[in-house]
């Protein structure tokens, strides 16, 4: 091995060429029987590039790697020959672009009935966690029948459910006890917060490559505060949002924050994929990804499959382009991609749509949600109706926890069939628990505390 390397050191020192101009960002894999740090950094230093991390293990971690971010590295030429030197496939670090939808909501009806109800700041007792009766009592609840899934069939979550996101306010009343150790791959620092991003004091409100996929998010408490519309901030939020949701479909699963997106909403393929391995390695059990972008990644799919044949559930938005379009990673077969429905059932304008993208449609207009410092929001958009499946298939982890990809998906197949362009249609939780139920007959029924009977909310199963 030591003469292996010598000799490809003598090679590269042939071969080398000057640093880029500008820099550049490229995920490679080196060949599998070259696996390790000392070929990549090899490489580089004979071709005045930077290696600036492993991607396929944990942070922090000596574990040999096949996988690298790398910084400057030149293009393959007559001089440089990526087979002859040991590389075996190389992808640039793309981030990916979300169109943002028209603020159409402003003037629409439907929006002031939502913030009306918003208003409805009771706290409220909620398996454990305090939260606003409006969020809980809040009609895309209804609609997807969570009280029914919960009271009626005794399923309120289980597992870890890993939300790659802009992180999360780790100190939210309703969230900071369902929260495990998560991280921030923009920062390289244990955590995973989204308040390292903006200083409270400057702001309470801010109004997006892979990138989040909200439509709009508004906080309904203008009145007393500083709005923040510039680019940087203008997905401040997204992932405390995002969780809320996740935890109001499972209240009793865990939350891993994976911080991998900026405040701006923009993210790198490379920390997308080292989140992943986070995810599967640290125990998660699904993974909520409110993201897309409108190419392919093979080393992306390397991860998602990684994920998979690890026991992971693995949900992702379908974007918010309002076209039949494939988007990823919604669109792989081993992702459930999710897309946006109105209250009525109808598809929303902003969703992306097709049968090899949607796997099943949930709410995703003026759905309520935690925010930032304590507070509630209202959002739009598809990145909104992911979590809410995602928190489905926590519910069936909850059932047996060794449940699959397949097996989630099979069971949320259960939904209210719309149009073929939704996939298996609207989310039903009661479906796809009932589904879960007769799939693992043995599973044990939750141990309910008070938030079914005494919590003041009306959580007794409806008729249907």
């Amino acid at each position: 091995m030591r003469r292996s390397i010598f000799c490809l050191a003598a090679l590269l020192a042939a071969l080398a060429t000057p640093a880029a101009a500008v820099e550049t960002r490229t995920i490679v894999r080196i060949q599998p029987n070259l696996v390790g740090r000392t070929v990549i950094q090899t490489i580089c230093t004979a071709l005045n590039c930077q290696v600036a991390g492993s991607l396929d293990t944990l942070p922090d971690s000596t574990d040999p790697s096949s996988l690298f971010l790398v910084k400057n590295l030149p293009p393959p030429s007559w001089l440089v020959n990526y087979a002859l030197l040991g590389i075996e496939a190389v992808e640039p670090d793309l981030k990916a672009g979300v169109d943002e939808e028209d603020e159409y909501w402003y003037s629409s009806q439907a929006t002031a009935a939502v913030l009306d109800q918003l208003w409805n700041r009771e706290p409220t007792s909620y398996f454990g966690t305090s939260a606003w009766r409006s969020y809980l009592e809040q009609p895309a609840g209804v609609i997807v029948r969570i009280r029914e899934a919960h009271c009626g069939l005794q399923a309120t979550g289980g597992g870890t459910v890993a939300v790659i996101d802009t992180g999360v306010d780790r100190t939210h009343p309703t969230l900071a006890p369902v929260l495990t150790q998560g991280y921030d791959f923009t920062r390289n620092v244990d955590g995973g917060s989204e308040r390292a991003d903006v200083d409270q004091a400057t702001a309470a409100v801010l109004d997006g490559i892979y990138s989040v996929n909200p439509g709009t998010a508004a906080v309904l408490d203008q009145a007393t505060a500083a709005v923040l519309d510039d680019g940087a901030h203008s997905h401040f939020g997204h992932g405390t949002m995002v969780a809320g949701l996740v935890h109001l479909a499972a209240p009793t699963a865990s939350i891993m924050p994976l911080k991998a997106f900026d405040a701006s909403g923009a993210g790198y393929t490379s920390d997308i994929i080292r989140a992943l391995v986070y995810a599967t390695r640290r125990g998660a059990k699904v993974v909520n990804m409110s993201f897309s972008r409108p190419t392919p990644s093979q080393e992306l799919k390397r991860a998602l499959d990684y994920a998979t044949s690890q026991g992971l559930i693995l949900v992702a938005s379908a974007g918010n382009d309002g076209q039949s379009t494939l988007m990823y990673p919604a669109a792989y077969p081993n992702v459930m991609g999710v897309a946006s429905t109105t209250n009525d059932d109808v598809r929303s304008s902003f969703s992306n749509y097709g049968a090899n993208l949607v796997w099943v449609a949930a709410p995703g207009e003026g759905v309520l949600t935690t925010y930032p410092w304590a507070s509630f929001a209202a959002a739009w958009g598809t990145s909104f109706s992911t979590p809410l499946v995602a928190g489905g298939a926590a519910l069936l982890v909850g059932l047996e926890g060794s449940a699959n990809e397949d097996q989630a998906a099979g069971a949320i197949a259960n939904a209210h069939a719309l149009t073929p362009e939704l996939g298996y249609g609207r989310l039903d939780l009661f479906q796809a628990v009932s589904a879960g139920r007769n799939l693992w007959p043995n599973a044990p029924e939750s141990a309910l505390p008070d938030s079914c009977a005494a919590s003041g909310v009306d959580w007794s199963p409806e008729p249907h």
